[in-house]
């Protein structure tokens, strides 16, 4: 059963000020710094669970795995500018859709000549690759910048669901999740560990992406997934049964425990409190996503 720690990012990022990932040896720490879908949602209905738009951060076997790069991006990347340097890490990408990689732009770490950046991601619905469209991004009018000023060493990686990534012990499994949104799921598996990143799920499922999602989540120690269906712009409070899908995915593919974050913009605080309660009655082992929530896997 993992240990959970709840805090904020900067109180996290005071706290482990000096560490490296060398501290995290024989370890599999999970943090959320980004846990909201759509757009950036700050506000005092929100300050409690965290605006920022989807970024997860894995540190394992001496490596630095990033999944997604929302706006939570910017803030993991202020914390390893007060890290040693220089900094070695692989970004991967769900999809291309905004509330993906709007982050990436503002990713201090990327504009230092020495670090070295590893990005994964798969095609999106017009063909673009990951790299087209972080380069699109930050192209006049939309960023004052090009994606050349990023002076670290960029390698792009593209993905077709399916493929498997080795990084030495450390393996990636990807599946395709939600053919609507062209979006990928990812299983990371170290020692006999292993976290699903499954953040597309939708109320209704065909058959063919019951089947490979299933496969991909198997046994997983923790399913990461959205507690709203993908561009639902607008929902009413009495809608609750958006989370069953991932709770009966977790029972029937023997999922240790849940962590549901990529909330809607309209999620409050509030109400996100009485979700955690609905949820919990469902599957005891299922938490609510906050920005600054730290997760050892198999402690």
């Amino acid at each position: 059963m993992s240990n959970f720690e709840l805090s904020s990012p900067q109180s996290y990022v005071n706290q482990k000020l000096a560490n490296q990932s060398s501290n995290h040896e024989g370890k599999f720490v999970v943090q959320f710094w980004g846990v909201r879908g759509l757009i950036p949602t700050p506000g005092s209905n929100t300050s409690r669970y965290g605006g920022n738009t989807a970024c997860v951060e894995m540190q394992l076997a001496n490596k630095r795995l990033v999944f997604d790069g929302g706006t939570g991006l910017r803030v993991l990347g202020k914390s390893w500018l007060k890290q040693q340097q220089p900094i070695e890490a692989h970004l991967f990408f769900t999809n291309s859709q905004s509330n993906r990689i709007q982050g990436f732009p503002f990713f201090a770490p990327a504009f230092i000549p020495e670090n070295s950046f590893h990005i994964y991601g798969t095609a999106a619905s017009n063909g673009a690759s990951i790299k087209q469209c972080l380069y699109d991004q930050m192209l006049l009018p939309h960023f004052p910048y090009p994606l050349q000023v990023m002076q670290s060493e960029l390698q792009f990686h593209n993905l077709n669901p399916g493929k498997v990534v080795k990084l030495d012990d450390v393996t990636i499994t990807t599946a395709l999740i939600n053919k609507t949104q062209k979006s990928i799921g990812y299983k990371i598996s170290w020692q006999s560990y292993s976290v699903a990143y499954v953040t597309d799920l939708q109320k209704e499922i065909d058959t063919a992406e019951q089947e490979s999602i299933t496969q991909l989540v198997k046994d997983a120690d923790l399913l990461i997934t959205n507690i709203s269906t993908p561009f639902t712009f607008h929902k009413t409070d009495s809608d609750n049964s958006h989370w069953q899908t991932a709770v009966d995915l977790a029972i029937t593919s023997n999922i240790k425990q849940i962590v549901f974050s990529h909330h809607h913009p309209d999620d409050s605080d509030d109400w996100l409190d009485q979700v955690q309660i609905e949820i919990a009655s469902a599957f005891p082992e299922a938490l609510i996503a906050r920005e600054g929530l730290i997760l050892d896997i198999g402690q």
